[in-house]
C-alpha cells in the first residue's frame, strides 16, 4: 500500500507523518506522533473522545483521514496550556472536581474553549447543551458544567474589569 507524507502543524510545531490513505488522524496522532492526549473512545464520531481542533474548529479525529489535515493546523487539548502553566478552563476543571476517570476531559476541554469563544456567559442550559455530544461515564456532568460556568464568570468579570467596570476592589488602590 502506498503512503503519502503528510505536513501538518500540531500544537505549534510543524509535523510530517507517512500516512496509508485509510489512516485515521486519531491514528497518526497517537500511534505515529505519541499525541496519546488524543483518545480512542468508539471509532464511529458519536462519543467526542477523540476531539481535536482542526484550524480552531472542533472535530472528530475518527472520523477524519489524516491526509486530509495536509498544510493544516491541529491542536489537542496540550495546546490550550502553556507549558506547564494550566490554561485557566483546564484551572478550573481541576478546581472543581471535574474529571473522575479524565478518559473524557481532552474533548470535553477543547469543546467547552470551542463554545466559550463565541458564547461570553452562557447559562447552565446553554453549557449543557454545547457539551451534549461529549459522552462522560462518569460525572454525570454537573461538576464540568460547574467549572466551564465558573471559568466562562471569571472571564467575564476579568474582561469588564479591564474595560473599567466593577472590580469590586478600592477604588484608590
Amino acid at each position: 500500500m502506498e503512503k503519502s507524507l503528510v505536513t501538518f502543524t500540531l500544537n505549534g510545531i510543524e509535523r510530517e507523518a507517512w500516512v496509508a490513505p485509510h489512516q485515521t488522524l486519531l491514528q497518526v496522532l497517537r500511534d505515529e506522533l505519541g499525541a496519546t492526549e488524543v483518545k480512542y473512545g468508539c471509532g464511529e464520531g458519536v462519543c467526542a473522545t477523540c476531539t481535536v481542533r482542526l484550524n480552531g474548529e472542533t472535530v472528530n479525529s475518527c472520523l477524519m483521514l489524516a491526509i486530509q489535515v495536509d498544510g493544516q493546523a491541529v491542536g489537542t487539548v496540550k495546546d490550550l496550556s502553556d507549558g506547564e502553566e494550566l490554561h485557566p478552563l483546564q484551572a478550573s476543571f481541576l478546581r472543581h472536581g471535574s474529571s473522575q476517570c479524565g478518559f473524557c476531559t481532552p474533548g470535553m476541554l477543547l469543546t467547552a474553549m470551542e463554545f466559550l469563544e463565541e458564547n461570553g456567559t452562557p447559562s447552565r442550559e446553554d453549557i449543557r447543551r454545547a457539551i451534549a455530544d461529549n459522552l462522560c461515564r462518569c460525572t454525570g456532568y454537573t461538576k464540568i458544567i460547574d467549572a466551564v460556568e465558573a471559568f466562562a464568570a471569571s472571564r467575564a468579570k476579568g474582561v469588564a474589569e479591564a474595560e473599567g467596570g466593577e472590580s469590586g476592589g478600592d477604588p484608590a488602590s
